[in-house]
């Protein structure tokens, strides 16, 4: 069992450990924390970028499970609705890191700009949305509508990851009516789901990096309690910033690479 620490320096462990705590509170808040965490597993000499993305996954899920945990203590969302989009992500995690695996990501990053550029825009001049929650659907299509979103959602995480929880906040907020604080805690039983269903497909590989993945998800851990308290307590608005602000460098990022794709 390989575990990642062999040859690693202090410096670069620190700096680990710091981009993990970071990446956990921002995922707990709106999520986008593997903008910060991915890159950094990146320095790490030797490592491949599967074991990268297999490690950062791993990491990612005690974060996540930290922070549903969290808000359902202190939120309380409806399991109703989060468990069936949960388990329909999952299994759309899985189908996306099996695609993912055949096909490169730069054919789809131009999409995801386009779609993280809309929903900047829509968050940006709308701002009473997600102040309060009006659900727009009731009865099967509010579930329908639920699952469509952990189904579509989830197979972007598996494919590509970054910025699943804003999707998933936005997509709560927009097309389903929660406020912003509500659909942070759904986000984040639907995001522990997604991350579960990537691994599912990386173990039988023999990606995982076990000791860094575990120094990385215990800070992962940290920045997530402390992420979802805040959130919490700062509520729906302050949640709504720190969006609009993971977005814009989720935007200047993968545009960037779409760039260096197509003219560098």
């Amino acid at each position: 069992m390989v575990s990642g620490l062999e040859t690693i320096q202090l410096a670069t462990l620190i700096l680990v450990v710091v981009a993990g705590f970071a990446a956990g509170w921002v995922d707990a808040v709106v999520g986008g924390g593997g903008l910060i965490q991915l890159p950094v597993m990146l320095l790490v000499p030797g490592i491949t970028p599967v074991q990268a993305l297999a490690t950062n996954k791993m990491g990612s899920i005690f974060g996540t499970t930290t922070s549903a945990v969290t808000f359902y203590r202190r939120v309380g969302p409806d399991l109703r609705t989060a468990v069936p989009m949960a388990v329909i992500a999952l299994a759309g995690s899985f189908g996306g890191a099996v695609l993912a695996a055949t096909l490169p990501a730069s054919v789809f990053k131009p999409i995801i700009v386009a779609a993280l550029v809309a929903v900047a825009l829509f968050t940006a001049l709308r701002p009473n949305v997600g102040g309060l929650t009006r659900l727009r659907h009731d009865g099967r299509r509010h579930y329908l509508v639920a699952c469509l979103i952990g189904a579509v959602i989830g197979f972007y995480d598996g494919m590509i990851g970054p910025g699943t929880g804003s999707f998933l906040i936005i997509a709560l907020v927009s097309a389903m009516g929660y406020a912003f604080l509500e659909a942070s805690a759904k986000a984040k039983i639907v995001n522990m789901a997604t991350n579960a269903g990537a691994l599912l497909f990386f173990l039988p590989h023999g990606s995982l990096l076990w000791g860094l993945g575990l120094v990385l998800g215990a800070a992962n851990m940290a920045g997530g309690y402390l992420g979802a308290r805040t959130a919490v307590s700062r509520g729906s608005k302050f949640i709504r910033v720190v969006l609009l602000v993971v977005v814009g460098a989720l935007i200047i990022k993968l545009g960037s690479d779409v760039w260096q794709d197509a003219f560098g």
